[in-house]
C-alpha cells in the first residue's frame, strides 16, 4: 500500500550484491586444448552489458568488419593474435586490453597457438537473425 492509501509503503527490494561470476584462469587452463567458440558468456537477468570469452584455434579469425552500434572492450587472456585494422595489424598478447569504437573496422586472426579473449560492450536489444554460416567466422580459414 502507498502511504497516501493511509497503509506504509511497501519494503524496497533488496538491491543487488556484486558477484564472481567466472574464474577466467580456469577458462585458459586448457589451452590450446580448449574448444574453439564462446567459453562463457555473460547471462544473468536485468544486466546492462554482454560479456563473453572467446577461444578462437590456431589461424583463426573474426572476419574484418564494422560494428556501427557498439564500443567493444577486448582484453587478451591467454595466447596471441593480430587486430587487423584498416591502417594494418597490430599484434595482441596476454594482457593487452584494446578498445574498438563504434564504427571502426575490425577483425582478428589468432596465432599459432590460438587465442582466448574476454569482449565486454553494452547489451544489444532483441535478438540478431544471422546467417547460416555465421559460425564458420571461429573456424581456422573461416569465410
Amino acid at each position: 500500500m502507498a502511504p497516501e492509501d493511509g497503509g506504509s509503503p511497501a519494503p524496497a527490494a533488496d538491491p543487488p550484491l556484486p558477484r564472481i561470476l567466472c574464474d577466467t584462469a580456469d577458462l585458459v587452463s586448457g589451452g590450446g586444448d580448449a574448444p574453439a567458440g564462446a567459453l562463457w558468456k555473460l547471462a544473468e537477468p536485468g544486466r546492462q552489458l554482454d560479456a563473453n570469452v572467446v577461444r578462437l584455434p590456431p589461424a583463426g579469425r573474426v572476419d574484418t568488419h564494422t560494428e556501427p552500434d557498439l564500443d567493444v572492450l577486448l582484453l587478451v587472456l591467454h595466447g596471441e593474435a593480430a587486430l587487423v585494422r584498416t591502417d594494418g595489424e597490430r599484434p595482441l598478447h596476454a594482457g593487452v586490453l584494446t578498445w574498438l569504437p563504434h564504427g571502426s573496422t575490425r577483425g582478428v586472426v589468432a596465432g599459432p597457438d590460438g587465442v582466448t579473449y574476454l569482449t565486454v560492450h553494452r547489451r544489444r536489444p532483441g535478438m540478431r537473425i544471422q546467417p547460416p554460416d555465421a559460425a564458420d567466422r571461429l573456424r581456422p580459414g573461416g569465410a
